[in-house]
């Protein structure tokens, strides 16, 4: 008789610290820093595949931000569980690109998660990639000039 209260205790127990179902969404915060300008747009591309990585369209979702004067901003978003990787821009002349010089390089910022600066080439998925498997997760990303 009391091995079964103390049965149905771990059981309740054990069902309260179970993790997240792989397809629920978790809480996430982006904090974004060092924005050049405090009026023009920053765009969030979020990415959930390599293949689409950095491909015009093939984002899983995007969300458009207005600093409101400020040169940060934190945007909380619900993901999935999985990995994401971030690409952001900053629109300074609202033309809805990301201007970019002769040689193909942006002229306006951008930024990664991981806070990942290339070189030469863009970033791969998995350099900039970050695991989301629970609630809380907080990504910073330093705007690059």
């Amino acid at each position: 008789m009391t091995l079964l209260p103390f049965a149905s205790l771990f059981l309740g127990a054990s069902l309260l610290s179970a993790p997240p179902a792989p397809n629920e969404l978790q809480a996430v915060t982006v904090t974004v820093t060092s924005l050049v300008s405090t009026t023009a747009a920053v765009k969030l591309y979020f990415y959930n595949t390599r293949e689409g990585f950095l491909k015009s369209g093939k984002w899983a979702f995007s969300k458009s931000v207005k600093p409101g004067g400020k040169s940060e901003f934190t945007l909380p978003v619900e993901l999935p569980q999985g990995d994401w990787a971030v690409a952001i821009t900053q629109d300074l002349n609202n033309n809805d690109k990301i201007d970019k010089n002769f040689l193909g390089i942006p002229t306006e910022p951008y930024a990664f998660s991981n806070n990942v600066r290339p070189t030469v080439a863009a970033p791969d998925f998995n350099e900039c990639k970050f695991k989301v498997d629970g609630p809380g997760r907080v990504v910073n990303i330093v705007l690059k000039p």
